[in-house]
């Protein structure tokens, strides 16, 4: 090893003697700079704040301090205070992603303790979609000769159709919509564009819509008074239209839901489908495989012969 090595080496594992909390502070600066959407920086922010907590209770203090021990303790100390698996395996994410990012920041060749420590077990539970009885009724309470009624209309197909996420949905523009029914995503998760696609039934409803809005630019979907929908309206418009039929509001992420586990029910390909909801990777997408697994089940308990006997 060259003089040059050496005295890099020895600058950087003085580095890591440095505060655990101002190595926090720069990872998430790092986020911030490289982009990340602001729930994901606000997700590591707070993960992270109550590992330092936690680290600086059993006085643990900087880099070099953590060890295998360290973080499973914190693990442990986290499923004590009531946190589920979910919980935890999220505490355990963040965590993951910060000290794999010092160790590389820091070129540092001793092993990195997170890798010695396994990621908490999450059971895969069904997640539930917005029933079709549920989005009919809702339809059904959308007057299309007001411009309230044919937004509502059009929004709730729209989200069925595309399955784009709230955030999403809300950010597209009016000319981002093409007439033939492709609809550019500008800023997915992880800031990266894809193409979801609505079809004819939807496309029909937005022209209503568009009868009111016009075809002015800016956001596709406004309010009454000509300003762009939040997120917020949205939830309160679920919420107005499921209390007009009596029905349990649905949240936005359940048509997301509702959208995944109806295309792998008619068939369309798990890598298709993984490019169309705009996920980084297949894991996520499991949860609805396992679902569609359910199906058979379900079918098999209703209608076995043996139990009928």
């Amino acid at each position: 090893m060259s003089k040059t090595e050496l005295n890099l080496r020895t600058i950087n594992y003085s580095l890591a003697s440095e505060p655990l909390g101002l190595w926090i502070e720069r990872f998430i600066t790092d986020r911030r700079a490289g982009g990340a959407a602001s729930g994901t920086v606000y997700f590591y922010t707070e993960k992270l704040k109550v590992f330092h907590a936690f680290s600086t209770a059993q006085a643990v203090d900087t880099i070099e301090q953590i060890t295998p021990d360290v973080l499973r303790a914190f693990l442990r100390w986290l499923e004590d205070t009531g946190h589920n698996p979910g919980g935890r395996h999220s505490f355990y994410r963040a965590v993951r992603a910060f000290m794999i990012w010092v160790w590389t920041e820091l070129d540092l060749t001793s092993p990195n303790p997170i890798k010695k420590v396994r990621a908490p077990k999450v059971a895969i539970e069904p997640l539930e979609p917005v029933s079709p009885e549920t989005v009919k009724a809702m339809l059904d309470t959308c007057d299309t000769s007001t411009m309230a009624g044919a937004r509502d209309k059009a929004l709730l197909l729209f989200l069925l159709d595309t399955g784009a996420r709230m955030s999403e949905a809300m950010a597209v523009e009016i000319h981002e919509v093409d007439p033939g029914g492709a609809v550019l995503i500008r800023q997915g998760k992880g800031r990266k564009p894809r193409t979801v696609y609505i079809g004819r039934t939807t496309r029909r409803a937005l022209r209503a819509y568009l009868k009111f809005r016009g075809i002015q630019p800016g956001a596709l979907w406004l309010t009454i008074s000509g300003e762009p929908l939040t997120k917020s309206g949205l939830v309160s418009m679920l919420r107005r239209r499921a209390d007009y039929d009596g029905v349990e509001a649905p949240t936005p992420h359940e048509f997301r839901r509702a959208f995944a586990l109806a295309m792998l029910r008619a068939g369309v390909d798990i890598l298709s489908l993984q490019r169309l909801l705009g996920h980084s990777s297949l894991a996520v997408l499991q949860r609805y495989v396992k679902q569609t697994d359910l199906d058979g089940q379900r079918a098999h308990d209703k209608g076995s012969p043996v139990e009928s006997l």
